[in-house]
């Protein structure tokens, strides 16, 4: 099912009536999701995110703008008639009953034409708790089930009227590490397996990039950037996505253009071309730098781990904007490790320029020799 986002805004009333400001949420959020693709939706807290995933559910209503599912117009259609399948945070499982009355349950509100029999009830729930891998717990109740189980439960509930549109909001934040990475295989797992066009919220940028097939970025319910995340990782738009796609986090540094020349302090790390002279922001990908003894690049040695296949060097330098740089150095590359300086050269394609007052990314050339 596609679904069609059409300048989709969200204006809250002002929480304090002496100022009156109202606080926008979503602001013209226009986007199509294709049809049976999974969707992250991305950002820092209070950036809009689950505001658009409800206003998809029907929980809450738009201020302006249009919601479609296909052709249909559900803008102003109730919930419980959109199609959807919703999975919350917090798994809202009913604690009286069993793992296979939690999952019946959407189907016994089904009315009219859609009503089922018992028997057609229970081959849903066995299907969807098959899909999930829980159909040896049925007659469990929740509190006899682990938080991934729980989870797993919820999803399967959700997924029981085989739903035109499945939303997950941060459904993995109450797990623990080792169980969010296994549930978030599975979730792409039994995506890929329904087809499902599949809506999901999470502020954790390694969750959104490893299941999603695109994701859209947002800061203060303003669409940033929307792509696949391999493309925004490598071509982000501004300062704010960089900063926010990847792990460890891009290094930025204060820095200068002068006759196309790129400074860093006394360091000239580039010569590029198509960039006016001016005060920027350089970022650098951890994997960005070279270890180069002749480098342009000389920072202040910290420290030296070692991760088995690579080897994160942590260093300083006086135009960084963090405290420290940290960069990832292949382990087959030997580094005197009681120097106290360590020269870098860097790849152009990992080295970014953004203007310093708007923070929008400045596109280069890098000045052939010659």
């Amino acid at each position: 099912m596609k679904v069609v986002l059409e300048n989709l805004t969200k204006i809250f009333p002002s929480r304090n009536k002496k100022s009156g400001e109202e606080v926008v949420a979503v602001n013209n959020f226009t986007f199509t999701i294709p049809d049976g693709k999974l969707i992250g939706l991305l950002g820092p807290s209070g950036c809009g995110k689950s505001t658009t995933l409800y206003m998809i559910s029907g929980l809450q209503k738009p201020t302006s703008g249009k919601i479609y599912f296909g052709d249909d117009d559900v803008t102003e259609l109730a919930t419980e008639n959109r199609g959807i399948g919703l999975v919350f945070q917090n798994y809202a499982l009913y604690p009286h009953m069993t793992v296979k009355q939690n999952i019946m349950f959407p189907l016994q509100n089904l009315k009219g034409e859609d009503k089922l029999t018992k028997e057609e009830m229970l081959e849903k729930a066995h299907y969807a708790a098959k899909l999930v891998q829980i159909d040896e717990l049925m007659d469990r109740k929740p509190n006899e089930l682990s938080g991934g189980q729980q989870q797993r439960v919820a999803i399967a509930r959700a997924l029981v009227k085989m739903p035109r549109v499945l939303l997950l909001d941060e459904p993995l934040s109450n797990l623990d590490a080792r169980l969010r990475l296994q549930t978030r295989e599975e979730i792409r797992r039994i995506q890929k397996e329904t087809g499902i066009t599949t809506v999901f919220v999470t502020h954790d940028q390694e969750e959104a990039m490893s299941i999603s097939d695109m994701i859209v970025v947002m800061k203060l319910g303003v669409v940033q950037q929307i792509g696949a995340p391999q493309d925004i990782y490598d071509d982000p738009t501004n300062l704010f996505v960089a900063k926010f796609l990847g792990t460890p986090p891009i290094n930025v540094f204060e820095g200068r253009v002068e006759d196309g020349k790129v400074y860093m302090g006394e360091d000239m790390v580039m010569e590029v071309t198509g960039v006016e002279d001016q005060q920027v922001f350089i970022g650098i990908r951890p994997e960005g730098f070279i270890l180069d003894e002749n480098g342009p690049l000389k920072c202040q040695l910290s420290n030296v781990e070692v991760m088995g296949r690579d080897v994160s060097i942590v260093s300083k330098h006086e135009s960084s904007v963090n405290p420290m740089i940290r960069s990832i150095i292949d382990a087959d590359h030997k580094l005197n490790v009681g120097s106290e300086v360590v020269r870098y050269s860097v790849k152009p394609h990992k080295f970014f320029l953004f203007n310093k007052e708007t923070e929008e990314r400045m596109y280069y050339e890098v000045k052939k020799n010659g």
